[in-house]
């Protein structure tokens, strides 16, 4: 829902107001008059501002992001940032979630056609695309997420899980496929196959960082290989 000031509703307006106001008073140190406020705040649409975050954290990482930083990436100013996403780590949780919408390509890909072997592996080489194709090396958000917040954020580890719940349901859905059409044993554990391709992409997204230049690619095309092995 696009957001603009004023609003029609007069006591919403106040409220909202007064909670700019105090909120450049608490960052700047000053008081300034609500009418210069509602004249300079700007339209904006919640979820463009939280897609612009996202790539500035996907680039620096949450600790190394500062304010400024996404004052700078969205375009509003630190008061406006404060009084629609609360604070850094609320604009991160909502980055993550606007996250989402990217990692669901990965989810529709394991309804497609074709053999369970095919498809996995086409999951897999989009890693290895992402990776060999980024040239600021990125990675996954949900991974850098796992590594640097999750263990000791509980609402950051709450939406990682829920990101690799989603492509580990949609991954025990197709190993379950491929035993009903007999390519897959029938005597393998779906959803403890599913969950291991998702470590195996989370471990592949690590290696590639880790790995020299000129191997990263023959690296990840030999995780694949034996991996598939498991089916």
């Amino acid at each position: 829902m696009r957001q603009q000031f004023p609003l029609r509703d007069g006591m919403v307006t106040i409220r909202l107001l007064l909670t700019l106001q105090k909120a450049h008073r608490k960052l700047l140190g000053t008081i300034i008059p609500i009418r210069w406020i509602a004249m300079r705040t700007k339209e904006f649409e919640p979820d463009e501002i939280a897609d612009a975050a996202m790539r500035v954290f996907w680039a620096r990482g949450y600790a190394a992001t500062s304010v400024q930083d996404l004052v700078e990436g969205t375009g509003l100013s630190r008061s406006s940032l404060y009084s629609t996403f609360e604070s850094k780590q609320g604009l991160y949780q909502q980055a993550l979630r606007r996250y989402q919408a990217i990692t669901t390509a990965n989810v529709e890909l394991m309804a497609s056609p074709g053999s369970t072997k095919d498809v996995i592996r086409q999951l897999l080489m989009r890693i290895v695309e992402d990776e060999l194709g980024d040239p600021q090396r990125r990675g996954c958000l949900v991974a850098n997420a796992t590594l640097e917040l999750a263990g000791h954020d509980e609402s950051v580890a709450e939406l990682v899980a829920d990101n690799f719940q989603r492509l580990q349901k949609a991954l025990e859905k197709l190993i379950v496929r491929g035993q009903q059409s007999g390519e897959v044993a029938v005597e393998k554990n779906p959803r403890a196959l599913a969950r291991f391709f998702v470590s195996t992409m989370q471990g592949m997204r690590v290696l590639s960082k880790g790995s020299p230049a000129r191997q990263r690619r023959q690296c990840l095309l030999d995780v694949i290989d034996v991996a598939l092995d498991t089916l």
